[in-house]
């Protein structure tokens, strides 16, 4: 069973400092401000970034997923982090505005500004699901924004950017980036999470925060979210694919590896097969584009791999026995398990997702019967 597949790898001492800091970054007994420059200095956050741009020669989007999914092995906090650190870099990458890519690119690469991505509401509002949560209206030259986001992750309190959607006056849904000081945006406190607490998730209030041009990402979502979708999508799946891998290793090595040999042993090699197909089937749909026009099969993958990484979990439970369930022995598994309960509801939320196809065999059931 192949479970690491050979693309991008962490370094040895990231590895290490992972392993070792896991379950504080989990329950939050570490300071969250260690882990993004930590990222950074690793050179995680380069993988698939044009050289010009300052990313790694020789890399590409599926070595960004696949760096996500080893992160996401050792600990689901630090590779959430590192996701929505990417992902701010690849709205700035796919982003007319060269400008605002000129000037932050290179502190969001080198871990010393934060990068948050709060564009679930867009995701929903592309959907029908729900209204945009914060408005423009016209001051000036300039927009003045009210409006809320109830969890962002990656607001950093030494500094942050983070991309938000707006109701453009004319109504037209934008996307624009919103420095962490600018006047009338407050930050509450971190957000009281089941896990994942060492990740600087907390709430965000707008008060007429005024923004010009030179803070706009797009003009119109609707055009620019399903082209980024792919990636945000594809990276954010490597949480799944990494969280997998890390419940079927700790399985297999279960009771000295009797696990692999007794009743499980076919339970685990299938999951593990399908895990390999499911991320081979990613990256290549990333990689190809062929999910901008044909995004329910990234949604197909999507809902798999996180129902593949539940499967894993429980298949770690049944290896281990009563041992997983002892607190001191059982730490990791405790971790990996509240680890699974979160992916299915990261936007896109498995329930979003499962919507959208539904409204899609809908609409085939209807043609065809026309």
């Amino acid at each position: 069973m192949a479970l690491t597949p050979v693309h991008a790898a962490l370094p040895a001492d990231l590895k290490a400092w992972l392993r070792q800091h896991a379950d504080a970054l989990d329950d939050g007994s570490l300071d969250a401000a260690e882990l993004l420059p930590r990222l950074a200095a690793a050179d995680v956050l380069r993988h698939g970034v044009p050289v010009a741009q300052g990313g790694l020669p020789g890399t590409d989007i599926g070595d960004a997923i696949e760096t996500i999914a080893q992160l996401a092995e050792l600990s689901v906090a630090g590779a959430f982090v590192a996701w929505s650190q990417r992902v701010f870099i690849e709205y700035l990458l796919r982003s007319p505005n060269a400008g605002l890519a000129d000037a932050w690119l290179g502190p969001l690469l080198q871990g010393g500004q934060a990068g948050a991505t709060a564009l679930s509401n867009a995701m929903k509002f592309l959907s029908g699901i729900e209204s945009l949560q914060i408005a423009a209206r016209e001051a000036g030259d300039a927009w003045a924004l009210d409006g809320q986001m109830p969890w962002v992750t990656n607001l950093r309190p030494q500094g942050f950017l983070v991309a938000a959607a707006v109701a453009a006056p004319d109504g037209t849904p934008a996307v624009v980036a919103l420095p962490h000081d600018i006047a009338g945006l407050e930050r509450s406190a971190d957000l009281p999470l089941l896990a994942l607490q060492s990740t600087n998730t907390a709430a965000l209030a707008l008060r007429d925060v005024r923004i010009g041009p030179e803070w706009l990402i797009h003009s119109d979502a609707r055009q620019y979210l399903p082209q980024a979708r792919p990636a945000f999508a594809g990276m954010q799946c490597g949480l799944s694919i990494g969280l997998a891998r890390g419940a079927l290793r700790a399985a297999l090595e279960a009771g000295q590896g009797q696990a692999s040999r007794g009743i499980l042993g076919q339970p685990l090699q299938a999951l593990g097969a399908q895990l390999d197909a499911l991320t081979a089937g990613l990256i290549e749909g990333v990689r190809s584009g062929s999910f901008v026009a044909q995004p329910w099969r990234l949604f197909e993958i999507r809902i798999a791999l996180a129902e593949a990484a539940q499967q894993a979990v429980q298949l770690e439970l049944q290896a281990s026995g009563g041992g997983a369930y002892l607190r001191q022995a059982g730490s990791g598994f405790a971790r990996r398990w509240r680890e699974a309960a979160f992916l299915p509801i990261v936007t896109p939320s498995l329930v979003q997702l499962k919507t959208e196809l539904a409204k899609r065999q809908a609409r085939l059931a209807a043609e065809a019967a026309g």
